[in-house]
Protein backbone atom coordinates (compact mmCIF):
# COMPACT_ATOMS: atom_id res chain seq x y z
CA UNK A 1 0.00 0.00 0.00
CA UNK A 2 1.17 3.35 -0.96
CA UNK A 3 0.48 6.77 0.66
CA UNK A 4 0.17 9.61 -1.97
CA UNK A 5 -0.92 13.08 -0.58
CA UNK A 6 -2.58 15.52 -3.40
CA UNK A 7 -2.07 18.69 -2.35
CA UNK A 8 -3.64 21.88 -4.63
CA UNK A 9 -5.77 24.68 -3.68
CA UNK A 10 -8.27 23.93 -6.02
CA UNK A 11 -10.86 21.42 -4.51
CA UNK A 12 -12.05 20.52 -8.05
CA UNK A 13 -8.79 19.27 -9.09
CA UNK A 14 -7.51 17.70 -5.67
CA UNK A 15 -11.39 15.43 -6.51
CA UNK A 16 -10.15 14.57 -10.10
CA UNK A 17 -6.67 13.41 -9.04
CA UNK A 18 -8.42 11.07 -6.14
CA UNK A 19 -10.43 9.97 -8.99
CA UNK A 20 -8.02 9.26 -10.76
CA UNK A 21 -5.72 7.70 -8.23
CA UNK A 22 -8.66 5.65 -6.75
CA UNK A 23 -8.63 3.36 -9.58
CA UNK A 24 -5.21 1.69 -8.21
CA UNK A 25 -6.60 -0.66 -5.35
CA UNK A 26 -2.58 0.13 -3.92
CA UNK A 27 -3.28 3.79 -3.18
CA UNK A 28 -4.25 5.46 0.04
CA UNK A 29 -4.78 9.47 -1.12
CA UNK A 30 -4.62 12.09 1.40
CA UNK A 31 -5.34 15.48 0.74
CA UNK A 32 -3.86 19.15 1.43
CA UNK A 33 -5.10 22.63 -0.13
CA UNK A 34 -1.71 24.51 0.84
CA UNK A 35 1.83 23.68 0.98
CA UNK A 36 2.05 23.86 5.07
CA UNK A 37 -1.10 21.92 5.17
CA UNK A 38 1.08 19.08 3.00
CA UNK A 39 4.24 19.50 5.11
CA UNK A 40 2.10 19.19 8.36
CA UNK A 41 0.26 16.00 6.76
CA UNK A 42 4.24 14.88 5.98
CA UNK A 43 5.15 14.91 9.55
CA UNK A 44 2.27 13.06 10.87
CA UNK A 45 1.84 10.37 8.11
CA UNK A 46 4.02 8.08 5.98
CA UNK A 47 4.16 9.08 2.42
CA UNK A 48 5.70 7.60 -0.30
CA UNK A 49 4.73 10.61 -3.22
CA UNK A 50 3.40 14.05 -3.28
CA UNK A 51 1.57 15.89 -6.12
CA UNK A 52 1.67 19.62 -5.29
CA UNK A 53 1.03 22.60 -7.07
CA UNK A 54 2.78 24.97 -7.84
CA UNK A 55 0.51 28.41 -6.98
CA UNK A 56 -0.95 27.74 -3.74
CA UNK A 57 -1.57 30.61 -0.86
CA UNK A 58 -0.06 30.47 2.43
CA UNK A 59 3.73 28.18 1.29
CA UNK A 60 3.45 28.01 -2.72
CA UNK A 61 4.64 24.04 -4.04
CA UNK A 62 7.89 25.77 -4.96
CA UNK A 63 8.96 26.49 -1.33
CA UNK A 64 6.84 23.10 0.33
CA UNK A 65 9.22 21.72 -1.54
CA UNK A 66 12.46 23.27 -1.01
CA UNK A 67 11.65 23.13 2.66
CA UNK A 68 10.35 19.17 1.98
CA UNK A 69 14.32 18.57 0.84
CA UNK A 70 15.85 19.43 4.35
CA UNK A 71 14.71 15.87 5.32
CA UNK A 72 13.24 13.96 2.97
CA UNK A 73 13.20 12.34 -0.36
CA UNK A 74 9.94 11.57 -0.77
CA UNK A 75 9.14 11.77 -4.43
CA UNK A 76 7.74 14.84 -5.38
CA UNK A 77 5.29 15.76 -9.29
CA UNK A 78 4.76 19.25 -9.38
CA UNK A 79 1.64 20.15 -10.86
CA UNK A 80 1.31 23.07 -13.51
CA UNK A 81 0.02 25.60 -15.61
CA UNK A 82 1.51 25.70 -19.36
CA UNK A 83 2.35 29.12 -18.36
CA UNK A 84 4.73 28.10 -15.58
CA UNK A 85 8.00 27.21 -17.61
CA UNK A 86 10.13 29.27 -15.48
CA UNK A 87 8.56 27.86 -12.08
CA UNK A 88 8.83 24.19 -13.56
CA UNK A 89 12.50 24.79 -13.78
CA UNK A 90 12.77 26.18 -10.57
CA UNK A 91 10.87 23.09 -9.07
CA UNK A 92 13.33 20.79 -10.65
CA UNK A 93 16.54 23.02 -9.61
CA UNK A 94 15.35 22.80 -5.53
CA UNK A 95 14.50 18.69 -5.84
CA UNK A 96 11.12 18.31 -7.36
CA UNK A 97 11.61 14.58 -9.45
CA UNK A 98 8.91 15.13 -12.22
CA UNK A 99 5.95 18.12 -13.18
CA UNK A 100 2.56 17.44 -14.72
CA UNK A 101 1.26 20.29 -16.32
CA UNK A 102 -2.63 20.85 -16.45
CA UNK A 103 -5.45 19.63 -17.90
CA UNK A 104 -4.32 16.16 -16.81
CA UNK A 105 -4.53 13.17 -19.15
CA UNK A 106 -5.33 10.23 -16.45
CA UNK A 107 -3.27 7.92 -18.46
CA UNK A 108 -0.09 9.87 -17.98
CA UNK A 109 -1.26 11.21 -14.63
CA UNK A 110 -0.75 7.32 -13.23
CA UNK A 111 2.47 6.46 -15.15
CA UNK A 112 4.37 9.11 -13.79
CA UNK A 113 3.23 8.35 -10.43
CA UNK A 114 3.72 4.70 -11.24
CA UNK A 115 7.64 5.67 -12.09
CA UNK A 116 7.97 7.68 -9.29
CA UNK A 117 6.91 5.08 -6.85
CA UNK A 118 9.06 2.67 -9.25
CA UNK A 119 11.96 4.52 -8.43
CA UNK A 120 11.58 5.76 -4.62
CA UNK A 121 10.63 1.82 -4.24
CA UNK A 122 14.00 0.79 -5.81
CA UNK A 123 16.30 3.76 -3.94
CA UNK A 124 14.79 3.27 -0.68
CA UNK A 125 13.84 5.13 2.15
CA UNK A 126 12.28 8.70 3.29
CA UNK A 127 15.57 9.70 4.94
CA UNK A 128 17.52 12.52 3.09
CA UNK A 129 20.75 11.05 1.36
CA UNK A 130 24.28 12.57 2.14
CA UNK A 131 25.29 14.91 -0.22
CA UNK A 132 28.83 14.01 -0.34
CA UNK A 133 29.58 9.88 -1.26
CA UNK A 134 33.09 8.44 -1.56
CA UNK A 135 33.95 4.94 -2.99
CA UNK A 136 37.76 4.33 -3.03
CA UNK A 137 39.38 7.45 -4.75
CA UNK A 138 35.71 8.65 -6.12
CA UNK A 139 34.29 11.39 -4.42
CA UNK A 140 30.90 12.57 -5.17
CA UNK A 141 29.59 16.13 -3.90
CA UNK A 142 25.76 15.87 -4.83
CA UNK A 143 25.39 19.77 -3.61
CA UNK A 144 27.79 21.01 -6.27
CA UNK A 145 27.16 18.18 -8.63
CA UNK A 146 30.89 17.78 -9.03
CA UNK A 147 33.38 14.38 -9.36
CA UNK A 148 36.74 14.04 -8.89
CA UNK A 149 39.03 11.04 -8.90
CA UNK A 150 42.26 10.87 -6.77
CA UNK A 151 41.58 14.39 -6.01
CA UNK A 152 41.40 15.58 -10.06
CA UNK A 153 38.02 17.37 -11.00
CA UNK A 154 36.02 15.28 -13.61
CA UNK A 155 33.57 16.35 -16.08
CA UNK A 156 30.84 14.16 -16.95
CA UNK A 157 27.78 14.25 -18.90
CA UNK A 158 24.05 15.46 -16.65
CA UNK A 159 23.60 11.66 -17.58
CA UNK A 160 26.68 9.91 -16.77
CA UNK A 161 26.44 11.63 -13.57
CA UNK A 162 23.21 10.29 -12.88
CA UNK A 163 24.37 7.00 -13.24
CA UNK A 164 27.48 7.37 -11.32
CA UNK A 165 25.28 8.85 -8.43
CA UNK A 166 22.79 6.14 -8.76
CA UNK A 167 25.48 3.43 -8.15
CA UNK A 168 27.43 5.26 -6.01
CA UNK A 169 24.37 5.46 -3.06
CA UNK A 170 23.82 1.88 -3.64
CA UNK A 171 27.62 0.33 -3.43
CA UNK A 172 27.51 -3.71 -4.10
CA UNK A 173 24.17 -3.85 -5.45
CA UNK A 174 23.32 -4.82 -8.98
CA UNK A 175 21.06 -3.08 -11.85
CA UNK A 176 20.11 -4.20 -14.48
CA UNK A 177 20.47 -1.87 -18.11
CA UNK A 178 16.53 -1.40 -17.55
CA UNK A 179 16.78 -0.93 -14.33
CA UNK A 180 18.74 1.88 -15.31
CA UNK A 181 17.39 3.19 -17.82
CA UNK A 182 13.88 3.55 -15.30
CA UNK A 183 15.63 5.02 -12.76
CA UNK A 184 18.05 7.64 -14.93
CA UNK A 185 16.25 8.70 -17.20
CA UNK A 186 12.83 7.99 -15.94
CA UNK A 187 11.38 6.12 -18.67
CA UNK A 188 10.07 2.79 -19.87
CA UNK A 189 12.92 0.44 -20.52
CA UNK A 190 12.65 -1.02 -24.13
CA UNK A 191 15.63 -1.82 -26.43
CA UNK A 192 18.13 0.09 -23.78
CA UNK A 193 20.93 -1.83 -23.47
CA UNK A 194 23.02 -0.30 -26.09
CA UNK A 195 22.37 3.03 -24.70
CA UNK A 196 23.44 2.10 -21.13
CA UNK A 197 26.38 0.35 -22.38
CA UNK A 198 27.48 3.28 -24.32
CA UNK A 199 27.86 5.92 -21.23
CA UNK A 200 28.80 3.59 -18.98
CA UNK A 201 31.33 2.98 -21.53
CA UNK A 202 32.44 6.73 -21.61
CA UNK A 203 31.66 6.99 -17.76
CA UNK A 204 34.80 4.18 -17.37
CA UNK A 205 36.91 5.97 -20.07
CA UNK A 206 36.60 9.27 -17.78
CA UNK A 207 37.00 7.44 -13.85
CA UNK A 208 38.64 4.14 -14.70
CA UNK A 209 42.48 4.08 -15.04
CA UNK A 210 42.10 1.12 -17.28
CA UNK A 211 38.74 1.24 -18.92
CA UNK A 212 38.89 -2.37 -20.17
CA UNK A 213 39.98 -3.61 -16.48
CA UNK A 214 37.73 -1.32 -14.19
CA UNK A 215 38.52 -1.09 -10.60
CA UNK A 216 34.93 0.59 -9.99
CA UNK A 217 32.36 -0.23 -11.92
CA UNK A 218 32.05 -3.83 -12.60
CA UNK A 219 29.75 -5.96 -14.50
CA UNK A 220 28.00 -8.92 -13.51
CA UNK A 221 27.41 -11.55 -16.75
CA UNK A 222 23.75 -11.66 -17.46
CA UNK A 223 22.25 -9.65 -14.75
CA UNK A 224 23.78 -5.50 -15.01
CA UNK A 225 25.64 -3.09 -13.43
CA UNK A 226 27.53 -2.60 -10.00
CA UNK A 227 30.17 -0.70 -8.62
CA UNK A 228 32.51 -1.18 -6.00
CA UNK A 229 35.95 -0.18 -4.18
CA UNK A 230 38.22 -0.03 -1.16
CA UNK A 231 37.04 2.32 1.56
CA UNK A 232 33.64 2.43 0.42
CA UNK A 233 31.78 5.28 3.24
CA UNK A 234 29.49 8.34 2.58
CA UNK A 235 31.57 11.64 3.58
CA UNK A 236 30.34 14.04 5.71
CA UNK A 237 29.00 17.13 4.83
Amino acid sequence: MYTILICDDDRDIVAALKIYLGAEPNYRLLEAYTGQQALDMVSREEVQLILMDIMMPELDGIAATARLRESSNIPVILLTAKSENSDKVLGLNIGADDYITKPFDPVEVLARVRSQLRRYTMLGGQQKQEDRIRIGGIDLDDSAKAVSVDGEPVSLTPMEYNILRLLMRNPGKVFSSAQIYQLVWNEHASGTETSVAVHIRHLREKIEISPSDPRYIKVVWGQGYKIEGMGNDKAKP
